[in-house]
């Protein structure tokens, strides 16, 4: 092995959310020098302002640091930061393909959580070095003991491998860096010389393009190469490359093992697939490499633009993010009450939300979500299956044998005293607990399967509730189950407006249009006559409420006299409103879509 490649090391950080990854990150690059200790701030590679003002880390960031072992040599680290919470474990899963190793953080308060197992399995998956450490061990609450236990015992992973450590107070960190070097192998050769660089990730660029975060695998690439896209067999040049430290620092050459980024020709966002294979025009490799699994939207809705006039900003904006994150779809769609906008598909709703506060902070778009639903399918009485993942688009009910939803199987780790408030959480919607297995004598975790439609709103803040913080669930797809669902639709002044339609179970189908109607009436307006509120399922009318109308005071002007010409007065004014209730258009507000959002909370 050529010693270059001997003294590099690529690896990510996995955890839970909220376990100190970016913290851990943060001290690695003080420790190394990458970072300026006058320049330093907290969580340096969260580059978003959601990033920093949540505490949450939403993209992969890549980063070149330089550390000098106790032997004297210095080494090359390249550390992919990645997210911890479930809806982001794409992004997981993208960085663990362009390392040979992962630390795997463990919140020394919190023990393994649902979401710790969920990315050690990835891990696993990828044949990865795994390096345990047991973050915040100098907090009072730390039960180190406990995690020691849980590594064993859920994780396979011997304890003395463990590397007892706190980011917050700087201790343990030289173990680490040194367990980094000593454990984690340095990149392989590869067969040949032809370059191999894995996309991983990508970011759009007004003035300079695409920009490609790579990992090369295999030979090298440098400015002015002819490169090609191994899916595509797109031919392009290579304007630039360069490395992450932690800012973008033009380089020279790419060469095998080296993580950083490539700026071609291309300037389309859609031109350059995460998990892309990049080699040379001349020489262009034989087989791509190994990318990982496609991930497919989970939860869908629509986004619309306030006003009409901004419909192609917010299409140009949509795709610029969808560059930057490739897990979100979108396509045109259009709506009686809406006008022209786009169907879009999330992993969940963090992510639907995520999505919406970048349009309205960094594209500075103001828009409508509607009612988020997920991919039905619809088995009709010809023999025919349907995809459905918009409830307008649903064939008559006389027309469906039957329909199937998405089911999830789903890990809940919770304290042994909030077991009977968890099972009770799941039944009520709509869920079957499995099996529950002892975690440890304090902890358990409970195996269910539930539809997707339930979990997608707010089952996990609803699980973070019920059991004061310290449940935990990670979730992965589990085919589809055939249920009595209807299709409910919200009428306003006898209209039915598509943005309120939902798909739900025919048991809830009558309290969830009381819920609606009622939120709706406090957030329409009042308009010169009254407006009807109504829940139907299948034409028939399950739930009603009245937005009040306005009334001007026609008898002011009549001063005694006979009750006969006040009456005279009001008739004439019903008569008017009834007129106009005829005609008339009613003015639904920004307001009322997002009560609708929230009418499940």
């Amino acid at each position: 092995m050529p010693e270059r490649l001997a003294r590099i090391r690529n690896f990510s950080i996995i955890a839970h959310i909220d376990h100190g990854k970016s913290t851990l990150a943060d001290r690695f690059l003080l420790r190394t020098g990458t970072v300026d200790a006058r320049k330093f701030h907290d969580q340096v590679l969260d580059a978003m302002d959601l990033e920093q003002e949540r505490g949450i880390t939403i993209k992969s960031h890549p980063v070149r640091m330089h550390y000098r072992h106790s032997s004297g040599e210095v080494y090359e680290f390249n550390l992919i930061d990645t997210p911890g919470h479930v809806d982001f474990s794409y992004e997981v899963s993208r960085s663990l393909a362009a390392c040979e190793g992962a630390l795997l953080v463990i919140d020394a308060a919190q023990g393994v959580q649902a979401q710790t197992l969920a990315n050690v399995n990835l891990a696993l998956n990828q044949k990865l070095a795994i390096i345990p450490v047991i973050n915040k061990i100098d907090l009072p609450s730390a039960d180190v003991e406990t995690c020691l236990v849980q590594l064993e015992e859920l994780l396979a992973i011997p304890r003395s491998e463990a590397i007892m450590a706190s980011a917050k107070a700087d201790l343990g960190i030289e173990d680490i860096l040194e367990a980094i070097v000593e454990r984690i192998p340095a990149p392989f050769v590869g067969e040949d010389d032809r370059a191999r660089a894995l996309v991983f990730d990508s970011v759009f660029d007004v003035y300079r393009g695409v920009i490609t975060y790579v990992r090369l695998f295999s030979g090298s690439i440098r400015p002015g190469d002819r490169v090609r896209l191994f899916a595509t067999g797109q031919d392009t040049e290579v304007k630039e490359v360069g490395v992450f430290s932690p800012e973008m620092r033009v380089g020279e050459v790419l060469q095998t093992g080296d993580v950083g980024y490539v700026i071609t020709a291309i300037r389309e966002p859609r031109e350059i697939h995460i998990g892309e294979t990049i080699t040379g025009t001349v020489h262009p490799c034989k087989d791509a490499l190994p990318g990982f699994k496609e991930v497919h939207p989970m939860v869908f809705s629509g986004i619309y633009p306030v006003d009409t006039r901004d419909y192609e900003a917010l299409k140009y904006n949509i795709a610029k993010l969808q560059l930057n994150d490739s897990a979100f779809r979108f396509q045109a769609e259009n709506s009686i009450a809406l006008g022209a906008g786009f169907r879009c598909g999330f992993l969940g709703l963090l992510h639907m939300e995520i999505v919406q506060e970048r349009l309205q902070r960094e594209y500075d778009m103001d828009i409508i979500l509607t009612y988020p639903s997920v991919v039905y399918h619809v088995y009709l009485d010809s023999g025919e299956m349907r995809e459905i993942e918009n409830p307008t688009y649903l064939p008559d009910m006389s027309e469906i044998d039957r329909i199937e939803e998405p089911m999830i199987r789903s890990q809940i780790i919770v304290p042994v005293s909030y077991l009977g408030a968890v099972m009770n959480l799941v039944m009520e919607k709509r869920g079957v607990c499995q099996h529950t297995e002892t975690v440890d004598e304090r902890h358990v975790m409970i195996t269910a399967r539930l539809p997707l439609h339930e979990i997608v709103l707010d089952f996990h803040d609803k699980l973070k509730t019920v059991t004061r913080g310290y449940g935990s669930m990670d979730y992965e797809p589990d085919g589809y189950q055939a249920g009595p669902l209807v299709k409910l639709e919200i009428l306003v002044n006898g209209e039915p407006v598509d943005a309120f339609a939902s798909i739900v179970h025919e048991d809830r189908a009558a309290s969830r249009a009381r819920q609606l109607v009622s939120r709706l009436k406090d957030v329409i307006p009042p308009h010169l006559f009254k407006i009807a509120l109504q829940g139907a399922v299948g034409g028939k009318i399950v739930a009603r409420e009245d937005v009040r109308q306005m009334r001007k005071n026609v008898t002011a002007k009549c001063y005694g006299g006979d009750i006969s010409r006040k009456r005279k007065l009001l008739d004439k004014q019903k008569e008017g409103k009834k007129r106009m209730k005829e005609i008339g258009r009613v003015n639904i507000p920004q307001e009322a879509f997002v009560a609708v959002l929230k009418a499940s909370e």
